[in-house]
């Protein structure tokens, strides 16, 4: 089994099983596997196969979209058709998002050595004289475990000397990996946009991954938060994989779809937590003016389906989209509400479905938040007016509610 229909799944639990497209059928089948091997919380461990007309929506979840899917497809789809297993099998393969790998002997020859990485300090203080991120793109592109329309790469991190393994060492390295992101010519300034708005949230008291701005402030780098501090891979499920939709589904649905599946899928101690987190998350894109907190943006962490830690994943991939589309409107319903001028009613409705009982004190501190972060990242501000009026005109309108 040497081609891109047949790929070996596996966890750092142990083997799982094995994928397989069939007569138009994608089959997934558990070999001798325990129970925390399982590769989804909504697949447990059992005899019978999981047949689906799609791929299965955990293995959907890191396919490349956007950016690198136009990439891998001007590099490769004059060699190969990019069917879904063979992309799965090329952002699977070496760093996907989660804790779920898989191997083909067919597409692994075709990624190649990365090499040792790149170093952050490098990364942020890139002058922009020549372009860093389409020479990261080039270097790393079937490291594409990774979704989203935005431009973005997954870049290995170069370790420091001093904390590399001794060379005569056999075990192996794990080394950090880095979320780089760049911008588009229509969405100018959007790096300093994600990088303030994460600021807030950081602020607010989100949980929020490491993040970073480069200095010429068109590169925003992330830390990824599904590792362990020595590299060991954790589960995250997004919330459309949790929901068994395909990606094309993000849009799907409402934000009190994804509180049932935090309270379904959440462990006891960690449900009410991680409903007032998803409260806060949801508030914060409000306040914000974020158009595109879809269900790809939320999900869930946990160390395997077997424990008791799971939990709201950080925030994270938080923008103003109003900025760029004046009209926009939430990407999820809430509770019968779309548009940012009327999400003050909605998200009073929104705080009883995630058994928040100060939502009126939560808003008021992430607007009085998103204004002072705005004054101490000033520089940042100042390079993008046209996103920090956009964000005071959501700010503006809540206040009329929330501060009356």
């Amino acid at each position: 089994m040497n081609d891109a229909t047949h790929l070996r799944v596996s966890t750092p639990q142990g083997e799982a099983g094995e994928l397989t497209q069939e007569q138009g059928q994608f089959l997934f089948a558990y070999g001798p596997a325990s129970a925390d091997a399982a590769v989804s919380l909504t697949m447990p461990v059992r005899k019978a196969q999981y047949a689906r007309a799609a791929l299965h929506p955990i293995f959907q979840m890191n396919l490349p979209e956007g950016f690198l899917l136009e990439e891998l497809q001007n590099r490769l789809a004059k060699i190969i058709p990019l069917e879904p297993m063979l992309l799965l099998a090329l952002s699977g393969g070496q760093s996907p998002i989660g804790r779920v790998a898989v191997q083909s002997n067919f597409v692994n020859p075709l990624a190649g050595e990365q090499g040792k990485g790149e170093r952050l300090s490098e990364i942020l203080a890139w002058d922009g004289t020549e372009s860093l991120f389409a020479e990261l793109v080039d270097k790393y592109i079937y490291r594409t475990g990774i979704s989203g329309v935005q431009p973005k790469v997954l870049v290995p991190q170069a370790m420091a000397p001093q904390v590399m393994e001794p060379a005569h060492s056999k075990a192996t390295v794990r080394t950090p990996d880095l979320i780089v992101k760049s911008g588009r010519q229509e969405y100018p300034g959007l790096a300093a946009n994600e990088f303030l708005c994460m600021s807030i949230a950081k602020e607010s008291g989100l949980v929020v991954p490491e993040f970073y701005l480069s200095n010429n402030k068109e590169l925003f780098v992330m830390q990824r938060f599904d590792r362990t501090p020595d590299g060991i891979p954790i589960g995250f499920e997004d919330m459309a994989a949790l929901a068994g939709f395909s990606a094309r589904d993000k849009y799907k649905t409402s934000y009190t779809h994804v509180a049932k599946l935090v309270e379904a899928f959440a462990s006891g101690p960690h449900v009410i937590p991680s409903l007032q987190a998803l409260f806060d998350m949801v508030a914060l894109t409000c306040v914000v003016g974020n158009g595109d907190a879809h269900l790809k943006n939320f999900g869930l962490l946990y160390t395997d389906p077997t424990r008791s830690d799971c939990r709201l994943a950080p925030t994270f991939d938080v923008v103003n989209t109003t900025a760029y589309i004046a009209e926009d409107v939430l990407a999820l319903d809430l509770c019968g509400q779309k548009s940012f001028f009327a999400v003050r009613q909605g998200l009073l409705d929104f705080a009883k479905v995630c058994q928040v009982p100060d939502p009126r004190d939560r808003v008021q501190r992430l607007i009085l938040t998103a204004e002072l972060v705005i004054r101490r990242e000033a520089e940042v501000a100042e390079s993008i007016p046209h996103v920090v009026a956009a964000i005071q005109q959501c700010m503006d309108m809540l206040k009329e509610v929330f501060f009356d």
